[in-house]
């Protein structure tokens, strides 16, 4: 029986230990799940891409590395941010991202890493382009990059290629526990530079929002109208909705549009008002491009207004 006593005193003992050891190392859980997705706007023509990949992997070869796009339009920081906060609400915590749209590269703006509310963290420069995430996800903090730690061998003397230089090195030393979130950098105020544009209102029957971005496959529109805002009309699917699209004030396209479930719910050519796969009101043509047919993009600067015919 001594011996039993002992036994299940030692098991004790050790059970203790290990979760002290859990509960002290908690604070940096959140940053070590091995996940990096990336996002750019180089393309996949030369080897830009490649090179953050491989500065990832020379800090860690466990790593897994997924890519967001590379696609976004050149310099286009709000659409960089909206392929964001598209689709990091699908990632778990801990996951961290890499977006890289930089056209002040070099220059005076601040690079950071934000953590958000859930645990995830966004390596990149603060020009707008973390807007929609730190509305959506949250700010819990924001360090600013000290590259006199954190940043790759070597490369001191590159002004033009932070992408590799600071962020991808950055992102995996955090995703791979190699560094905490406070060896990041010094903590700033819990806020990023951001872009105005319009958000989800109702006045007087009418709602009015943005159009973000564009279903860029197939040219339908969509806007942040989602089905909260757009519930206060009081819509049915078979109604028309009266729908006016403007670009900086300057009206661009209006017409009355059946508000339906799917495409196949009008013919061919013609237009439909319905919901996409983020629950957002989106305008489009059947088997047609609604953007090149009347010659509407989408960012801060373009807006919607739509009420019940």
């Amino acid at each position: 029986m001594t011996t039993l006593r002992i036994g299940v005193m030692t098991t004790l003992r050790i059970l203790r230990a290990v979760t002290l050891l859990a509960a002290t190392t908690a604070g940096t859980a959140t940053a070590q799940n091995g996940m990096v997705v990336l996002q750019t706007d180089f393309g996949l023509k030369d080897g830009a891409v490649s090179a953050m990949k491989g500065v990832a992997m020379q800090v860690s070869p466990g790593l897994r590395l997924f890519d967001l796009t590379h696609e976004i339009p050149p310099f286009n920081i709000w659409e960089a941010g909206y392929r964001l906060h598209q689709t990091a609400q699908y990632w778990p915590r801990g996951t961290v991202f890499v977006s890289v749209v930089d056209p002040g590269v070099g220059s005076a703006r601040k690079s950071v890493v934000l953590r958000t509310r859930r645990g995830q963290y966004f390596v990149g420069p603060d020009n707008g382009q973390f807007t929609l995430i730190a509305e959506d996800l949250g700010i819990d903090a924001v360090r600013e990059i000290d590259e006199t730690r954190n940043r790759l061998t070597g490369s001191a003397e590159s002004y033009t290629f932070h992408g590799r230089d600071v962020y991808a090195y950055t992102a995996a030393r955090l995703a791979a526990g190699v560094i905490r979130y406070a060896d990041v950098g010094p903590l700033r105020d819990a806020r990023v530079v951001t872009i105005d544009y319009q958000k989800p209102a109702y006045h007087e029957g009418v709602v009015s929002g943005n159009i973000p971005i564009l279903d860029v496959q197939y040219g339908h529109i969509w806007t942040n109208i989602d089905k909260t805002a757009f519930g206060k009309l009081r819509m049915h699917y078979g109604d028309s909705l009266h729908v006016i699209v403007s670009h900086a004030g300057s009206r661009i396209y209006e017409a009355d549009v059946p508000f339906v479930t799917t495409f196949a719910d009008v013919p061919a050519g013609k237009p439909l008002a319905y919901f996409n796969s983020l629950l957002n009101l989106a305008i489009g043509l059947n088997f047609e491009s609604f953007a090149k047919t009347y010659l509407v993009s989408s960012g801060p600067d373009w807006s919607i207004d739509v009420r019940k015919k």
